[in-house]
């Protein structure tokens, strides 16, 4: 069980650090001036690879989340695991609008100002923020 937990970890580790970077990429695209065709090009080409980059990261850190509460029965019929699972439904839906929005980058649609993006930017330290709470602290 401690492997599963430390590969759990360092997966969750990973896909938040995209979940942290990516939508800075979206502040940067939100600020590139129209005639910058070159420089929006480098930055879509970063905020794509990376949504990818991300999205497979977030795969095994589920999965490994999912392994750890069903098969080992870890935090089974606890308040703080419902709530956390509130949280992982959160940041996977924090996840699917960063793939949102950057197809709205990508298609030219973009209507958010960089000032948005910045707030938008700090959902996922939010996030990461209540779910260590959550276990470690288990408050209920």
């Amino acid at each position: 069980m401690l492997w599963i937990k430390s590969f759990h970890i360092v997966f969750i580790a990973s896909w938040f650090a995209g979940l942290f970077y990516l939508p800075r990429i979206f502040v940067n695209l939100a600020m590139v001036a129209p005639q910058s065709i070159a420089e929006r090009e480098r930055l879509m080409l970063m905020a794509r690879k990376l949504m990818r980059f991300t999205t497979v990261l977030a795969v095994p850190a589920l999965v490994l989340g999912l392994w750890l509460w069903l098969g080992y029965g870890i935090g089974r019929g606890s308040g703080w695991m419902h709530a956390k699972l509130v949280v992982v439904v959160l940041a996977i839906g924090y996840h699917h609008a960063c793939g949102r929005l950057l197809a709205g980058f990508a298609a030219n649609r973009n209507t958010r100002s960089h000032v948005w993006m910045r707030w938008f930017n700090e959902v996922p330290v939010l996030l990461l923020v209540a779910a260590v709470i959550l276990v470690v602290v288990k408050p209920f």
